[in-house]
């Protein structure tokens, strides 16, 4: 990732506190699966028009998300047939900053996403009663209904535009724990491009421009798959079909 942080080094940077404008808590999502050596090219196109989120001299920042869900994965299932008004539900730990949040993800039925988070001392498996509060006033479902189910953990960039109430997420170094088994993607680029509503911008320019075609995948789902044998995953073929190609591209 050495080609990757140098190039990233060559973005004007952006504070968190100057990133407090854009945070985008109700918004629209365009999502691109990529290789790392296809994400260079496309941010080589792009450097003048966004700036980079810089923490302690960090711009691919850590992050460690354990994900919760009912024993039996109803979240997986239902996002795995397409039902709308979703949710999924985690703690996080943005590492460099020290920070945890619990947070609940809203998908309606408009393909707007709504987050809600809190800050939380710790990361903490059982939630503490701010949490199960907030989880019930969201979702309904009571904490006894839910269980932690998987690790997801990536380095993350964050680029903000220098015109436009815009925020694109790339996330590299995915991999996945559970059950103390890990499983790696290094090769494979997750890029969000966040916006109040769905617009053209820069990068999703720049990626088409380079044959990369929009396409949903969820860090959660995509887990879930890879880790839990026999899951059913008949509407994600696709998408599995697609990262093959990618990671094992000539």
């Amino acid at each position: 990732m050495a080609e990757l942080a140098s190039l990233l080094n060559t973005f004007e940077p952006i504070s968190l506190d100057e990133m407090d404008g854009v945070k985008l808590m109700d918004r629209t999502d365009t999502k691109f699966v990529l290789r790392v050596d296809q994400l260079l090219l496309v941010l080589s196109e792009i450097k003048n028009n966004y700036r980079a989120l810089e923490i302690k001299g960090i711009r691919m920042s850590k992050y460690e998300t354990l994900y919760y869900d009912t024993v039996d994965l109803q979240l997986y299932h239902k996002h795995q047939n397409k039902k709308l008004n979703r949710y999924k539900i985690r703690t996080r730990n943005y590492v460099e900053s020290n920070l945890n949040f619990f947070e609940i993800k809203f998908k309606n039925n408009k393909g707007r996403t709504i987050k809600d988070r809190i800050k939380t001392s710790k990361l903490n498996k059982n939630l503490e009663q701010k949490e199960r509060d907030l989880l019930f006033e969201k979702t309904g479902i009571p904490f006894s209904e839910i269980v932690p189910q998987i690790w997801v953990n990536y380095n993350r960039t964050t680029l903000v535009s220098n015109v436009s109430c815009e925020r694109v997420t790339i996330d590299t170094e995915l991999h996945f724990i559970k059950n103390f088994e890990t499983v790696r993607y290094d090769k494979l680029v997750i890029v969000e491009v966040k916006q109040e509503r769905a617009t053209g911008s820069p990068i999703i320019d720049a990626l088409k421009k380079y044959s990369i075609r929009e396409g949903s995948l969820s860090k959660y789902c995509l887990a879930i798959m890879t880790m839990v044998p026999g899951i059913k995953q008949n509407n994600f073929k696709l998408n599995q079909l697609t990262i093959n190609k990618l990671l094992y591209a000539n």
